[in-house]
C-alpha cells in the first residue's frame, strides 16, 4: 500500500512533475469521446486509443515541461534512470491508455512474459486492468469463457459458438476488472475506459464479427496463438476496493500484483502525499485541481498526465478532482 502522509522534508529540491503529450491512435472501433470527454485534439473520428503515459516505441510520449521538455519519455528512462529509482529493466514497464470504445473490440487475448519473449521479438506479455470511467446504461463486456478443457475451447472457436464461448459480464461507472494475460475479454460498445498494462502493444485477436476495415479486408486473426495463451478454465479475479480517508483525499486501493498497483485518489481539498522511492504515474479522470511543490504550482485538469519522479517528496493537491494512480 503507498503511505501518504505529511513529513518533514530537510530543504526543497528542483525536480518537477513530468506533465506528458498524449499518443492517439485511429482504431475501427473508435470514435470521438477522447475529444468530447476529456478535450483532446484528436486525428479522426475513428480515434479509439490515447497512449496517455507510454514509453513504448509504436507511441512514446513527449514531455512537455522543464528541463526535459520536447524528450520522448522512453529516451528519458534511457538516459536519466535516477528520475525512476535506478531501475534494473531495460524498458518502461508500464503503459496508461484511455479506451473509447464506440463500437465493439474484438474479441482477444494477451501472452504472458515467457511467450512473449519467445515468440514476440522479446515484447513484454500483457496483464492490464480497466477503470470503467463511463458507459451507456445497460453495458456488459466479454470477459472469460465457458470451455471446461483446452479441446472444448478449441472446438468451440473451430466452430464459431461464440455465444456458447464467451462469457458477459454487466458493468457500470466506477467499476474495476484486473485482467491478466491469458483471459479472453472485449470491450464492448458504449464504454469509456482508463487502461492500466504492462508496456506491450501484443493482441491476439480470437473473434472480430466478420468485420471489415476501410479497404474491405477482414482483419487478421491469431487463433494458433490465442488458443496456446489462453487460461483454460477461465479463472475469475477479484478485485475488492480497500478505501482510506486521508485528510481531504480518499485514497482506493484497487490491486497490488507483481506487475502494477492501481489507486484511485479522490481529492476534494487540500490534500498532502508524500512519495520518495517510488515514481507514480498520474492522470486526472474527472474535475480539475492544482498540484504544489517546492513553491511551484501546476495546473491540474481532466485529462492531465504525469509523472511524479523518484525523491519527489511532499507536495499538496487542491481542489475537487479524481486521479488514478499506479506504479511498479
Amino acid at each position: 500500500m503507498i503511505e501518504c502522509s505529511i513529513v518533514d522534508l530537510c530543504g526543497g529540491n528542483n525536480l518537477q512533475p513530468l506533465f506528458l503529450k498524449p499518443v492517439f491512435k485511429e482504431r475501427i472501433w473508435g470514435g470521438t469521446a477522447l475529444q468530447k470527454e476529456f478535450g483532446y485534439k484528436i486525428p479522426t473520428e475513428n480515434t479509439g486509443e490515447c497512449w496517455a503515459i507510454s514509453a513504448h516505441p509504436n507511441g512514446p510520449s513527449i514531455i512537455e515541461n522543464g528541463s526535459f521538455a520536447g524528450m520522448a519519455l522512453n529516451d528519458l528512462w534511457r538516459e536519466h534512470p535516477e528520475l525512476f529509482g535506478n531501475p534494473e529493466g531495460e524498458v518502461f514497464p508500464l503503459l496508461t491508455k484511455i479506451l473509447d470504445a464506440n463500437m465493439d473490440l474484438s474479441v482477444q487475448v494477451h501472452p504472458d512474459d515467457s511467450y512473449a519473449m519467445v515468440n514476440e521479438n522479446g515484447e513484454l506479455g500483457k496483464t492490464e486492468c480497466w477503470y470503467i470511467i463511463d458507459c451507456k446504461e445497460d453495458a456488459d463486456m466479454i470477459f472469460g469463457h465457458n470451455a471446461g478443457s483446452k479441446e472444448e475451447l478449441v472446438e468451440q472457436i473451430n466452430a464459431g459458438k461464440w455465444n456458447d464461448l464467451l462469457r458477459r459480464v454487466k458493468i457500470k461507472p466506477g467499476d474495476f476488472f484486473y485482467v491478466p494475460s491469458g483471459t479472453i475479454h472485449a470491450l464492448c460498445e458504449g464504454t469509456l475506459v482508463l487502461e492500466t498494462q504492462q508496456s506491450s502493444d501484443t493482441t491476439y485477436r480470437v473473434y472480430d464479427y466478420d468485420r471489415r476495415d476501410a479497404e474491405g479486408n477482414l482483419r487478421d486473426l491469431h487463433l494458433e496463438k490465442a488458443m496456446e495463451v489462453t487460461t483454460v478454465p477461465h479463472k475469475d479475479t477479484v478485485s475488492t476496493p480497500v478505501v482510506k480517508a486521508r485528510g481531504n483525499a480518499r485514497i482506493t486501493t484497487y490491486v497490488e500484483s507483481d506487475f502494477f498497483s492501481v489507486y484511485k485518489w479522490d481529492v476534494s481539498g487540500k490534500s498532502a502525499f508524500s512519495f520518495n522511492d517510488q515514481y507514480l504515474l498520474l492522470s486526472v479522470i474527472k474535475g480539475e485541481g492544482s498540484l504544489f511543490h517546492s513553491g511551484e504550482h501546476y495546473e491540474l485538469k481532466k485529462g492531465t498526465h504525469l509523472i511524479i519522479p523518484v525523491g519527489f517528496g511532499e507536495f499538496e493537491v487542491d481542489g475537487d478532482c479524481e486521479l488514478i494512480v499506479s506504479h511498479t
